[in-house]
């Protein structure tokens, strides 16, 4: 078991939004929002590294999107992915929308997030207000979607109109990847939503307790499976990420799914 870390606490128990604790295992810091379900994670000594599976996987859109300028992460958690794309894509504007301050002071104080600068945009906002926003429409290469309160039962937004607002924001090839974790409705629920209103999605083989990451298309791409593998390949190469299993699951999925 995890054991709870003797971290001053006043900071990031702003009221009016679930606590941000925290606990340690292994070298390997875990942020909670007052309950035991682990809403992100980061390994001590590697701190801009990824270090959760289905985390890891929720960077797939890089076997479609090479160069994007502006990247969107919809809920902080420990900031693994907003950390990531800063570093890794120096290219790249990078926003991250969390509704709940305590998670931002926490990721500032202790998950080594980086204070905003002209790249770095992290803003305390309901991702539903972010998503409506006509300024932001057209505007996002990459959405990263991982909303979840302290309950975990299932996303905090999955309507059509949240999804909508999540299309909206997306320039003309843009990639939306999703995490969907809960109860098992949840899937289905979220999956049909998104059928709706997006051109394509694929969901990936279940990884890391029940997570499962879906991969959305605001305009369906011609996949050459060939040239995937050659692009998971670089990515395994450049970034050290898991590609080549990535695409194995597209490749899997599109095969039960022809028809």
């Amino acid at each position: 078991m995890s054991k709870l870390s003797s971290f001053p606490a006043g900071r990031f128990e702003q009221p009016g939004h679930p606590p941000a604790t925290v606990t340690e295992f292994r070298a390997v810091r875990f942020l909670h929002l007052g309950t035991s379900w682990v809403q992100g994670a980061m390994r001590i000594g590697k701190p801009d590294l990824i270090e959760l599976e289905y985390v890891r996987m929720m960077m797939m859109w890089m076997l479609f999107c090479e160069n994007p300028k502006h990247i969107v992460q919809l809920g902080l958690g420990a900031a693994a992915l907003t950390k990531f794309c800063y570093r890794r894509f120096p290219q790249a504007r990078v926003t991250a929308i969390e509704l709940n301050p305590n998670v931002i002071a926490v990721c500032r104080a202790l998950f080594a997030l980086p204070a905003n600068d002209e790249r770095l945009d992290v803003r305390e906002m309901n991702a539903l207000d972010f998503v409506l926003e006509r300024a932001n429409h057209n505007s996002v290469d990459v959405l990263q979607v991982d909303l979840y309160d302290e309950d975990a039962r299932g996303p905090v937004l999955d309507t059509a109109e949240f999804y909508q607002g999540c299309f909206d924001c997306l320039s003309a090839d843009g990639v939306m990847t999703i995490n969907v974790f809960g109860d098992f409705a949840n899937y289905e629920k979220n999956l049909q939503t998104m059928e709706m209103v997006f051109d394509a999605v694929v969901w990936m083989p279940e990884v890391h307790d029940a997570n499962i990451v879906a991969i959305a298309f605001k305009r369906s791409p011609q996949i050459d499976f060939s040239v995937l593998y050659e692009r998971a390949a670089a990515i395994k190469s450049r970034l050290n990420l898991p590609a080549k299993g990535w695409v194995t699951g597209l490749k899997s999925w599109m095969q039960d799914h022809q028809g």
